[in-house]
């Protein structure tokens, strides 16, 4: 509920209503395929633009999404109606209604509010590390995110950027509460890369260490991917000075799950979006399958 960046950035400032980018890749993957008439609906709710003047980088999920907001008076009423549209099996839970945006304070003192320039950093921001990350203004958690936190039997943490998609999340006011009191299991997903201006020489006892001192405990399990990368990808990464996050973590009271997780397909970046995507990434059936043997 903190990013900033791309078409879902732009509706937030137009529209202030709360981001809809997030909310819609959680309702795209939970969407129903089972004919190829719900596979056109999932990919119309994926859709971007790539012309058209005022269009051009927006995404027709997030315009239906802001649709839906405007005629049916709030951000979660449009959530519920766009998961019946799509037969989403599960739920897509907003973390806190409250208008925020991601705070980061650097080691060397400097402050940057906003996902989108904390994600894509200034270059004089890109060879300093993060040392705290908050909201601003506080918010706390909605009745009903917390409330699935607490009935859940297994919390996933990641995949995702560690501060700008994982802690974005916990350092909302009643989160880590509601972890450490939930008797579900939780699992961390090692990140593959490391990301500049944010996590550079991390590895992953370096990633667990700064979940543990948000959410006030280690994970019960931490996956971390053991196959190799694409030459050609590492090398495109390491033009960008970032490179693959170490596997450094022996238990440190936690259990550590080596596997191969790694997806094999090539990622193609959908025309007209403005935002730097990940090269390499988790495959969701291979994660899947360890997550359900951890229940």
């Amino acid at each position: 509920m903190a990013d900033s960046g791309g078409s879902t950035g732009r509706l937030r400032d137009e529209f202030g209503y709360l981001p809809v980018g997030d909310v819609r890749m959680a309702l795209a993957a939970l969407a129903s395929d089972i004919d190829q008439h719900e596979e056109l609906l999932r990919e119309l709710f994926l859709y971007r633009f790539d012309k058209g003047n005022g269009l051009s980088g927006h995404n027709f999920g997030n315009l239906l999404l802001v649709a839906l907001t405007d005629i049916l008076g709030s951000e979660e009423a449009a959530i519920r109606a766009a998961g019946k549209v799509l037969r989403v099996q599960g739920r897509v839970i907003p973390v806190t209604t409250e208008k925020v945006h991601l705070v980061a304070q650097y080691s060397d003192g400097e402050v940057v509010t906003g996902e989108h320039d904390i994600d894509e950093p200034h270059p004089e921001r890109q060879h300093h590390s993060i040392s705290a990350v908050s909201i601003s203004p506080s918010a706390t958690i909605s009745e009903r995110a917390e409330d699935a936190l607490l009935q859940a039997d297994l919390i996933v943490l990641g995949p995702g950027d560690l501060y700008t998609s994982v802690l974005a999340n916990i350092v909302v006011d009643g989160v880590p509460e509601a972890i450490r009191n939930s008797s579900a299991k939780i699992v961390y997903v090692s990140n593959l890369m490391t990301k500049l201006g944010q996590t550079t020489g991390m590895g992953v006892a370096e990633h667990v260490a700064e979940l543990k001192k948000y959410i006030g405990r280690a994970p019960d399990s931490v996956l971390v991917n053991t196959t190799a990368f694409s030459p050609e990808l590492v090398e495109k990464y390491a033009a960008d000075n970032e490179f693959p996050v170490e596997f450094n973590l022996e238990s440190n009271g936690c259990r550590v799950i080596p596997a191969d997780l790694l997806a094999t397909e090539a990622v193609h970046t959908a025309s007209g979006d403005t935002l730097k995507r990940s090269l390499i990434r988790h495959d969701s059936r291979k994660l899947a399958r360890k997550l359900i043997e951890l229940l």
